[in-house]
C-alpha cells in the first residue's frame, strides 16, 4: 500500500509486494488505442501535435520556455461541472446513514436509498430553513429525514411529508420549492460518482456520458486495495504530487524502499527520471517513463500509472519486455483526486493486482495505516508549498519555479493543460474569494482520526476495538495486583501478570495514537 507515492514509477519497490509488472492496457476517453494483442498496443499520435517542451534529445534537463503554461484563450475550454466525479468508495459508506460530503465547493449529501437500491446524492440543505440533511436519518419507510422538523424527502428528491401541515389543509408538501435539489449519480468501480449540476437537463446524463472506465477495476481476477482520506492541500498541489517520482527517495525516505543506482550521488540515492509527454489535449495526456511504463492524466480526476517495464519503440508503439502475455503479473495505480474546496481534496485510491492474493486477506487498516504513514510524510510540506505558489499567484507558476529537468515533464504537463483549457485553477464559480484557509497547528494538521478513521468503517472499528483491548488490560493490571494482595497466592506471578498488562495498555496507547490520530515525520533526523 506504500505504493501511493510510487504513481508514476515503477522501480520502487513496495513492501507490500509491488513489484514491476504488466498488464493489458486500457482505453480512455478519448485517448483511443488501437486493439493489440496483450503484450502490445499501439498509440497513434497526430504528427501536427505539438510535443510538450520538457521533451528533449538532452540526457536530464530541457529548457522550458514561459510561454508554454500561459493560458491560451484560444484553445477549446474544460468545463469543470460537465464531468462525473468521485465521491466515496462505497465500501467506506453505511447505509444506515446520510454522509456529508463537499466537491467541488458544493455541500452534498449522500444517502441510500433502499426503496430503489441506489445511492443518492442531493444539495445538503433542507428546502425549508436550510438545515444539512446529513445531519438527519433514514427513516423506516426509506426516506430521507431533516431532524430539525422532520420533513422526509423520497429518492427523487420529493417531499413526503411535512408534520406541520394540517392533513385537510392545501397539499404543501406537493410544492415544488419543498423538493430537494437532486444531483446525478451512478456507482462506477465501485464508488460513488455525482455529476455536478441539479439541472433537470442532466437528469439522465448517464446514458450519454460514463465516468472514465478502468477495465482492471472490473476485472474479477484482479484483488484491489482501495481507500480514501481527505488532505490540508489543494487539488492541483495533490495531483502533481502523484505524478512526481523524483521527490520519493527523500520526501518519502526511511519509508518506502527504492531502486538504487550503481553509483549513488548522495544517501537517498535519486538519479534522473527519464519522462516525456506524447499527446496533450482538453481531456488529458498520456505520458512516458522510459523502460517503465505508461501514465495517464484523465481530466479532471484521474492519475493513472501503469507500473510495468516497456520498451520504447518510438511514437507509434510501446511494447512490453515480457513475451508471454498470460504469465504476466500486473498491477495498476490509480488514484482519484477529488477538488473539495480551496486549499482540501480527496484523495481515493485503488490498486488492482492479479497476483498477491494474501495481500487482500491482510486487515484493510493495516494497509491504511501505512498508506498514511507515506502520506503524512510529505503533508505538511506541500501544505506550506501551496501557499507559496498563492503568494506568488497560480498564473505565475512558470515563473516561480524552476523545471528543468525531465523529471518533471509531468507536473509542467498537468500545469500546461490546467492553463491552456482548464482556466488556470479549479472553476469554484465565485464560492470562494480565492484565499486559502489558515494553517492550524502541526498535530491538527496531520490528525488521521477525522480526516480518514471516522470515514472509514475498517480503521474505525480497528480503532474501536483497540481502545476496548486497552481498557481490559488495565483492568486486568489492577485487578492481578488485587488478586496478589488478596490471596498472598502466587503473588509474584499476579504482580509479574499485573506489569504486563500495564506496559501492554501503555504500549497500546501510544500505537493508537500514532496510527489513528497523530504520527509525526521529521526529516531532518530521518
Amino acid at each position: 500500500m506504500e505504493g501511493l507515492r510510487t504513481s508514476s514509477v515503477s522501480s520502487i519497490h513496495i513492501a507490500t509486494s509491488i513489484s514491476k509488472t504488466q498488464f493489458t492496457k486500457p482505453k480512455f476517453l478519448n485517448f483511443q488505442f488501437n486493439p493489440v494483442p496483450t503484450s502490445t498496443f499501439s498509440r497513434k499520435i497526430p504528427s501536427t501535435s505539438k510535443l510538450f517542451t520538457t521533451i528533449s534529445s538532452s540526457p536530464s534537463f530541457v529548457s522550458t520556455p514561459e510561454p508554454e503554461l500561459e493560458a491560451d484563450s484560444q484553445a477549446e475550454k474544460f468545463d469543470w461541472y460537465a464531468h462525473w466525479y468521485p465521491v466515496m468508495p462505497v465500501c467506506d459508506l453505511d447505509k444506515r446513514a446520510p454522509h456529508a460530503k463537499k466537491v467541488m465547493g458544493l455541500d452534498i449529501v449522500v444517502w441510500w436509498d433502499k426503496n430503489e437500491s441506489s445511492w443518492r446524492v442531493f444539495n445538503d440543505a433542507c428546502p425549508h430553513r436550510m438545515a444539512p440533511l446529513s445531519e438527519g436519518r433514514v427513516d423506516q419507510w426509506g426516506r430521507l429525514q431533516c431532524v430539525y422538523h422532520g420533513w422526509c424527502f423520497n429518492g427523487s428528491g420529493n417531499c413526503n411529508f411535512i408534520p406541520q401541515a394540517p392533513p385537510d389543509g392545501p397539499p404543501v408538501s406537493t410544492s415544488k420549492k419543498a423538493c430537494v435539489a437532486v444531483y446525478p449519480s451512478t456507482v462506477h468501480h465501485d464508488i460513488v460518482w455525482f455529476w455536478p449540476n441539479t439541472d433537470p437537463q442532466y437528469k439522465d446524463i448517464i446514458l450519454k456520458k460514463q465516468p472514465p472506465f478502468i477495465p482492471e477495476l472490473d476485472d474479477p481476477s484482479y484483488i484491489k486495495i482501495t481507500g480514501s482520506r481527505d488532505l490540508p492541500y489543494g487539488y492541483e498541489v495533490l495531483i502533481e504530487n502523484l505524478m512526481d517520482p523524483a521527490h520519493v527517495p527523500y520526501a518519502h525516505y526511511g519509508i518506502m524502499r527504492t531502486r538504487q543506482p550503481k553509483v549513488k550521488a548522495d544517501r537517498e540515492g535519486g538519479s534522473p527520471v527519464e519522462l516525456s509527454i506524447k499527446k496533450l489535449d482538453i481531456d488529458g495526456f498520456i505520458g512516458n517513463q522510459v523502460q517503465f511504463g505508461i501514465n495517464k492524466f484523465i481530466a479532471p480526476c484521474i492519475s493513472y500509472a501503469d507500473s510495468s517495464p516497456v520498451i520504447d519503440q518510438g511514437d507509434d508503439a510501446i511494447a512490453d519486455t515480457e513475451k508471454k502475455p498470460s504469465m504476466q503479473r500486473r498491477e495498476a495505480l490509480i488514484f482519484f483526486c477529488v477538488p473539495v474546496s480551496p486549499g482540501n481534496s480527496r484523495l481515493i485510491w485503488a490498486i488492482p493486482k492479479n497476483y498477491g492474493v494474501w495481500i487482500a486477506k491482510v486487515p484493510r487498516f493495516i494497509h491504511h495505516s501505512v498508506t498514511n504513514i507515506v502520506l503524512d510524510s510529505d503533508l505538511y510540506l506541500l501544505h506550506l508549498e501551496e501557499r507559496k505558489i498563492m503568494e506568488i499567484g497560480a498564473s505565475n507558476w512558470q515563473k516561480a519555479c524552476f523545471v528543468p529537468a525531465k523529471s518533471d515533464a509531468f507536473v509542467v504537463g498537468f500545469r500546461k493543460w490546467l492553463n491552456k483549457y482548464a482556466g488556470g485553477q479549479v472553476d469554484w464559480r465565485g464560492n470562494y474569494s480565492g484565499t486559502l484557509p489558515p494553517t492550524p497547528p502541526r498535530e491538527q494538521l496531520l490528525d488521521r482520526y477525522w480526516s480518514h478513521v471516522v470515514n472509514c468503517p475498517s480503521c474505525n472499528s480497528a480503532y474501536k476495538g483497540l481502545n476496548a483491548l486497552e481498557v481490559i488490560l488495565q483492568f486486568a493490571s489492577l485487578a492481578f495486583i488485587g488478586i496478589a494482595g488478596a490471596t498472598k497466592h502466587n503473588a509474584y506471578t499476579m504482580v509479574a501478570m499485573a506489569v504486563v498488562c500495564f506496559v501492554g495498555s501503555k504500549w497500546l496507547d501510544q500505537f493508537i495514537y500514532k496510527n489513528f490520530h497523530y504520527h509525526d515525520y521529521d526529516h531532518a533526523f530521518r
